[in-house]
Order: structure tokens, then C-alpha cells, then sequence
């Protein structure tokens, strides 16, 4: 069976338990209610609504539970406003649905509707299958020469996914969020099929599913390192591409969404029960561990004019997405073919909904937004601070309470926007990124604003009056190179994604040490070592809110892929073989998280000034190797890689002077050994005790090395040292 065949076959997904028959179903709906949308149980029975402005009638199929055979087609006779619903009594959870909506198909004029084509609900809480690009998928005939124009007329009920009637009702026996303070986070970027794939310890069965993640091997992991929250790639329903199926391929990070209600079935290990990922969410809010969604309210996986059909375009496509002057094709602020209107009431109203269906039904505790922008642009396509999304966000009562994050980028006029997202805001900081990865390849004159983000990045935050926890902190991320990669590629090696190498970032600000790819010299693979614990201390030494890629911690490779957005298989997968459990760094990242907690100085949640108040006293100072403050030209020299800086825990205005001890970081970037003179400061005239030093390891505080002022602290070639006030009698 070829790929593409293979593709368009399917197997009967497990019976649901609905009973169901055509016998037991009305020959008509009931009117119903317009709200909520969706849906929903009550009353005995399902009510169904649904937004179109553009139907002429919408139908309601009702299947068998293979999903297979059509049992009854009910309109949904009653209309209010642009809402069609209608009641069905004695429709059970499990029973499995569809849509068709009668309408123009006029494609010029941005009207797609084709009733011959089988739609997903907008609001489905379940569907009953992987959707995997196939030709059923499409409004016209594929092959014709004006192609979208005409209407494809063939049924595709039998084959396409079905939405699924879900009971409500979960015991989550007193679960609440953890509400941790964003200042005290630690994010773990990480997918839920690729973290357990590989997990021995976890049953065959539930590898790569919500369960895996909940399971206790997972969540042990997880406690080791000491993160406060799993930021979990995107979880809604998604679509593999058609393209990628023809490949033998598919949409491995699920960046493709097209149910934004609905957790995709590839992770609920072969049953249609959400209460899979309630389950999640329960285990690892009892593990002290919140759960942050990476949403994609930006597209949908239907493409351009020449995509696929499945829910928004055939349902009301001038309602839902941002369409060209022309009407028929699509504003592309994404580079995915379409971009979704969050200026429309209807759109908007969805992506409210979605968001506070996913904080109230299912209990996460936040959302991390894929290229914001997009759904940050008003009616006109401006980035705007008072968009009709960032406007309802910031009144909502329910969303006030949980982390919002914005990638601040998108591919439109001023789509990026890093600093530019109103309080209430995180952003992933990519100045951050840039400006530590270059300041650890060496890059000259990188050091003023290596400096800038160690200490929050005011400079781009400080001038809308947020706060340093509106920056989180990133060097590595699931779009490029992951860190291991980062010290062992110059180049990209992306050829296993069939694009001759075309696709994902060229320009990494990564280094090789010195060889490209895995190498047998010692002193590269030494000098490797150094720079993954600089980076990793590095992160967790900043103010703002350090984001760890999942697998960094145990130097995970994916061969110099840094765009594996395809790659269902241990290129992306976590491998948890003894010698990756054993790697050093895995502790090293652990005692890093434990030092952040210890020390409240690296996450204060406030600017750090460097001028002296009233008694003398600064929160941060910069010192050069000879233990003297930094000068003008010091700070300008373009080959200057070398400075310490001690963080006064003292200078916190209300804290107790024992609560906290101050912090003597200091960095060598350049290729030679540094004899650092210990600077003396006003916070502290006593020894620091080195905890850590990238060129060795981490040391304990009854084991660490004691180091006066004036003394000297050698530090080898690209390594940095972390030191801790020894508190005095």
C-alpha cells in the first residue's frame, strides 16, 4: 500500500459505548438554543449550535460508532441572529456527528460552502480520529484546472473524522492550580508523544499519550529537575499534511490546528475519553507542576485557497479568516496559507471560549500563543494594543488569573513585536537569545548587551512599566537547534525533511567548537561540555523567567535538524538510554534550579538599577578582572568578553538582610585562562564560596571553596563561576 493510500485508509475507531441506533433517533430537532455553542448535554438530551452567517441550511449527521455509516441527517431548523441550533433528545455521549452546510460555493467572492463535504464542529470537545492529509479532505476536484473554483461533488461522509458527543462530568477531587508567581517559574518546553516514546518504564500502551506524561517514571523526571511548569507543544486536533503523508512523513510538533476545543486523539491512546488529559493535569498539579498550553489561534491547518476543507472554510470562510481584497485567497500573516480573524465577533468569540473552556473544563494554567501578533491585529491588520483579542483578554475575569505568553513575532508588516505586548504579558524574549548566543560564540562587542539581558532586558520592558517576569528567558526552543546542537553545528543539517535543505533558520548564532557534528577530539567535546553548563547557568542566573527546552538537560541531539518539525521518530524523540540518564549535566541543571530557588536575589522581580540610592549601596555592580568597577571604554572595547557582576541581595527594599544572600557571577567568553581579582563591594567584605564553575561542576555549599576579596579566581577559556555570600557572625 503506498503512503498515500495508506493515508486515506482507515480502520473503525473503538466502539464508544453510545447505543445509538437509527430507530432511536428523531426524524427532527427540536429548536433548542442558540448558546452555547457547540454541542453540549442537557435536558436529556444534545443541544447544537452553530455559527455561519453565510448558510443557507445547516444539517446535523449522526453516525454509527465506526464512524462509518450515516444514520440520520437532522436540520437545524431554528435560526437566531447567525446562530443555527437545534435539540436532539436522547442523544447519548459518545454519538459521533458531523455538519454540512448548504450555501454558495463561489470561491471568488470568498463563499465555500460544499454540503457534499463532511465538517468538523468549531467547538467539538472530541474527534474520533488522527486526521491525516487525504484527498476526501478537499472542496474541488483535485487535478482540475482552475481547481478551487469548482465544486467537488463527491460524498466523503464515510471516511472523513467525526466530532464526538463528550460527557462533562470529571472527578477532579479538589484539584486546584498551583498558582505559582511567574517570578518563581521554571518552563519545560516539551511534547507530549516525544518525552515518553523511548520510556522503557512506561507501559507500550500509553507511550507518547497524555497518560505517558502522567505517568510516574514522567513525573519523577520532571520533580528531579525542579520545574514548576511543562509548557506542552500544541495539543489541539491538527492535521498532517498532505504533502508530508506523500512522503511517508507527517506534522510531528502539530503547529496545523483545527480543533481548538478538542485534545488531539494521537495522545488520548486510542479511545475518544478526554478525561485522558484531565487526568494529566491532575497527576502533575499533585506533583506541584502546572500545565501551560502552546495554542495556534493563528491559522488552521485548511491552508491557502488551494488547501483543504474541513471545518471554518465550508462552515462561513469570510467569518472565520482574513481574506484579500479579491475574496478569494487568504491574508497570510502566518506562512501557512491563512490567517484567522480575531477582529471578527465570530472568530473572537471562539478563541474566548476555547481559552476559558481549557482554564475552567480542564484546569491548565495558561496558554503559550503562537506567533501573537497575528491574532493581536485589529480589523485593519495593524498590531494593535487595544485589539478587539487583546482588549477581551485583558477584561476577562477567568483569564486575568492564568500566565498569557506571546511569541511576539509573526511574518506580517511589524510582526515583531518583542516588548511590544501590553501588562498581563510574557513574551518569549528573543533579544535574549540572540544577544547570550552571541555573546558565548565570542562575537565582538556583544558584552553591553550580554549585560542588559542578565539583568531582565529593561531596555525593552522597562519603558511600558512591566516587570522582569515579562521576559521568558530562552536559548533553545523546539524551532531550532537544540542545545547540544548549539555547540556542534555552524550549519543546519535538515535534509531528512525533504526539502533539500531549504527550510529552517540559517542564521543559528551557533558555533561548533571547533568540528561540525559528533566529534572524537577531546578538546572539542571538553570545550562542548563547558559551553552547554555556561548557557544553562547563564539562563538561570537572569532575571525573568528561564524556559528549558525539554531533553537539554541531557544533551539531546537531533543530528543538526533545527527545523524537525516532521521528524516522528527518534530524531525528535527523547532518548532515555542509561547513557543520556547518566549524563552529568543532568544533575548539573538540577543543582542550577536548586540554586535559583535558594536564592531569591536571581528572581526578584524588580529592575536592577546600578545607581546607588541613599546609603551607597547599588543592587547590581559590574566589576572588570582587576576587581575594579567597569569603565566607559572598558564596557565599549569591542573585544571585551570578560566582567563579574555581584547581585546585592541586600538592596531589596523591605526584605529582611537574612533572607537572602548576594551573588558574584562572573564570565570569561574569550580563548584564554582569566586571573580574576575578587572585587571587595559594600554588600559583602567577607569570602564568597564558589558553587559553581562551568570548566568542573557544581559544588555543594559545605564543599564549596572559599575566596576573599583581592584574591585571585582563575577561570579557564569560555567558562563562567557562580558565587554565594558566606553569611557572616
Amino acid at each position: 500500500m503506498t503512503a498515500a493510500a495508506a493515508a486515506e485508509h482507515r480502520e473503525p475507531p473503538a466502539a464508544t459505548g453510545c447505543a445509538t441506533t437509527a430507530e432511536a433517533l428523531p426524524e427532527r430537532c427540536a429548536p433548542g438554543q442558540p448558546w452555547p455553542l457547540g454541542a453540549i448535554l442537557r435536558d436529556g438530551g444534545v443541544n447544537v449550535a452553530v455559527h455561519s452567517a453565510v448558510a443557507e441550511r445547516v444539517e446535523l449527521c449522526l453516525f454509527d460508532h465506526t464512524g462509518t455509516r450515516e444514520l440520520r441527517r437532522l436540520a437545524l431548523e431554528a435560526r437566531t441572529d447567525d446562530v443555527w441550533h437545534g435539540f436532539v433528545p436522547g442523544l447519548q455521549p459518545g454519538a459521533l456527528y458531523g455538519l454540512r452546510v448548504h450555501g454558495p460555493y463561489d470561491p471568488e467572492n470568498g463563499l465555500r460552502c460544499n454540503p457534499h463535504k463532511l465538517l468538523l464542529d468549531p467547538y467539538a470537545r472530541a474527534i474520533d480520529r488522527p486526521l491525516r492529509g487525504a484527498a476526501w479532505q478537499y472542496a474541488y476536484p483535485l487535478g482540475h484546472e482552475d481547481r478551487d473554483l469548482h465544486m467537488d461533488t463527491m460524498d466523503n461522509g464515510a471516511g472523513a473524522a467525526k466530532c464526538v458527543v463528550v460527557d462533562p462530568a470529571f472527578d477532579w477531587e479538589g484539584d486546584t492550580h498551583p498558582a505559582i508567581p511567574m517570578e518563581d517559574s521554571v518552563f519545560y518546553e516539551v511534547h507530549v508523544r516525544g518525552f515518553t516514546m523511548q520510556m522503557a518504564e512506561v507501559p507500550q500502551s500509553q507511550r507518547g499519550t497524555f497518560a505517558g506524561l502522567a505517568s510516574e517514571p514522567a513525573i519523577a523526571h520532571l520533580k528531579k529537575l525542579g520545574v514548576t511548569a511543562v509548557q506542552l507543544l500544541p495539543v489541539h486536533a491538527f492535521n498532517d499534511e498532505r504533502r508530508l503523508i506523500d512522503l511517508g512523513m507527517g506534522n510531528y510538533w502539530g503547529y496545523n490546528s483545527i480543533g481548538f476545543f478538542a485534545p488531539e486523539p494521537r495522545y488520548l491512546g486510542g479511545s475518544n475519553d478526554i478525561s485522558e488529559f484531565r487526568r494529566m493535569v491532575k497527576a502533575l498539579h499533585a506533583a506541584g507542576i502546572e500545565v501551560i498550553l502552546d495554542v495556534v489561534y493563528n491559522h488552521t491547518c485548511e491552508g491557502n485557497h488551494l488547501g483543504p476543507t474541513l471545518s471554518f472554510k465550508g462552515i462561513d470562510n469570510r467569518s472565520y479568516y482574513r481574506l484579500t481584497e479579491d475574496g478569494r485567497h487568504y491574508v497570510d500573516f502566518t506562512g501557512t496559507g491563512n490567517t484567522l480573524d480575531s477582529s471578527h465577533p465570530a472568530m473572537l468569540r471562539l478563541i474566548m471560549d476555547s481559552l476559558r473552556y481549557w482554564v475552567e473544563d480542564m484546569h491548565v494554567d495558561g496558554f503559550r500563543f503562537d506567533l501573537a501578533p497575528a491574532i493581536a491585529r485589529s480589523g485593519s491588520g495593524a498590531f494593535e494594543h487595544r485589539s478587539p483579542l487583546l482588549s477581551a483578554v485583558a477584561q476577562d475575569p477567568v483569564l486575568k488569573r492564568v500566565k498569557l505568553i506571546a511569541e511576539p513575532w509573526d511574518l506580517g508588516n511589524y510582526g515583531y513585536q518583542v516588548g511590544g505586548f501590553p501588562a498581563g504579558w510574557s513574551e518569549w524574549n528573543g533579544h535574549y537569545r540572540d544577544r547570550v548566543r552571541d555573546y558565548w560564540r565570542g562575537t565582538e562587542g556583544s558584552l553591553p548587551d550580554f549585560a542588559a539581558v542578565l539583568c531582565g532586558s529593561a531596555d525593552v520592558y522597562g519603558p511600558s512599566r512591566r516587570k522582569p517576569s515579562a521576559s521568558v528567558n530562552i536559548i533553545t526552543v523546539h524551532d531550532g537547534f537544540t542545545l547540544q546542537d548549539l555547540v556542534s553545528y555552524n550549519d543546519k543539517h535538515n535534509e531528512g525533511n525533504a526539502e533539500e535543505n531549504r527550510d529552517g533558520e540559517s542564521h543559528n548564532r551557533s558555533w561548533n567548537c571547533g568540528a561540525e557534528g559528533p566529534s572524537t577530539d577531546e578538546a572539542v567535546n571538553a570545550l562542548r561540555e563547558r559551553q552547554k553548563r555556561n548557557y544553562l547557568t547563564t539562563l538561570f542566573c537572569s532575571r525573568g523567567v528561564p524556559l528549558l527546552l525539554g531533553g537539554d538537560e541531557m544533551s539531546r541531539t537531533q543530528g543538526g535538524n533545527n527545523n524537525a518539525y516532521c521528524q516522528d521518530n527518534p530524531v525528535s524523540w527523547f532518548d532515555w538510554s542509561e547513557a543520556r540518564r547518566s549524563d552529568p549535566l543532568v544533575g548539573f541543571t538540577a543543582a542550577l534550579m536548586q540554586l535559583r530557588r535558594e536564592l531569591p536575589v536571581l528572581r526578584r522581580n524588580e529592575w536592577l538599577s546600578g545607581e546607588p540610592d541613599g546609603q551607597e549601596r547599588r543592587d547590581v555592580a559590574w566589576y572588570s578582572v582587576w576587581g575594579l568597577p567597569m569603565t566607559e571604554e572598558e564596557w565599549t572595547n569591542p573585544a571585551a568578553r570578560c566582567v563579574a557582576t555581584v547581585l546585592d541581595a541586600k538592596f531589596a527594599p523591605g526584605q529582611d538582610e537574612g533572607a537572602s544572600r548576594s551573588v558574584l557571577l562572573v564570565f570569561n567568553a574569550t580563548a584564554e585562562d582569566v586571573s580574576f581579582t575578587m572585587p571587595e563591594v559594600p554588600c559583602h567584605t567577607g569570602e564568597w564560596k564558589l558553587r559553581v564553575l562551568t570548566s568542573e561542576e557544581h559544588f555543594a555549599d559545605d564543599e564549596a571553596r572559599g575566596h576573599a576579596p583581592k584574591s585571585t579566581l582563575q577561570l579557564p577559556s569560555h567558562s563562567m563561576a557562580l558565587l554565594t555570600q558566606v553569611p557572616q557572625e
